[in-house]
């Protein structure tokens, strides 16, 4: 029986998409899945209804955190598969929100974690994270 070759050059991905987020306002998917690994993109506190900014920093970091949520849904996971987080705040002082309201959406162990000082965001937003889910 011969062996399978495989190219490793040569990796599958696919669009994740839902409603339930905000839809893409660039050339961009909102997530990618490629073999077990899912790639969510940034996510900002738009309401994926309205498509409009919700107010103050709570509001969004909990939108953004939503918005996630329902991503990594579509791609038929949780954010508890959530391995690598990367935080944007064009506001650094709000970096302790950020920590509390994490922590009511992903337990332990955390996912490593970057977070970075912005000098601004798409539509104004005060916070924007991306994340990295392994499915395996």
């Amino acid at each position: 029986m011969g062996k399978a070759i495989v190219n490793p050059t040569h990796v599958m991905k696919t669009a994740i998409h839902t409603a339930e987020a905000p839809a893409a306002i660039g050339a961009y998917s909102q997530a990618i899945r490629a073999g077990d690994t899912v790639y969510l993109s940034g996510q900002i506190g738009l309401d994926p209804k309205t498509m409009q900014l919700v107010e103050g920093i709570d509001a969004q970091i909990q939108r953004v955190f939503a918005n996630l949520a329902a991503v990594a849904k579509a791609a038929g996971l949780g954010l508890e598969r959530t391995v690598r987080m990367t935080v944007y705040l064009t506001d650094l002082a709000h970096f302790a929100r950020v920590n509390e309201i994490m922590a009511q959406h992903l337990g332990k162990p955390f996912p490593a974690r970057a977070a970075l000082g912005v000098a601004s965001l798409p539509r104004g937003a005060l916070v924007e994270i991306d994340a990295i889910l392994h499915a395996g």
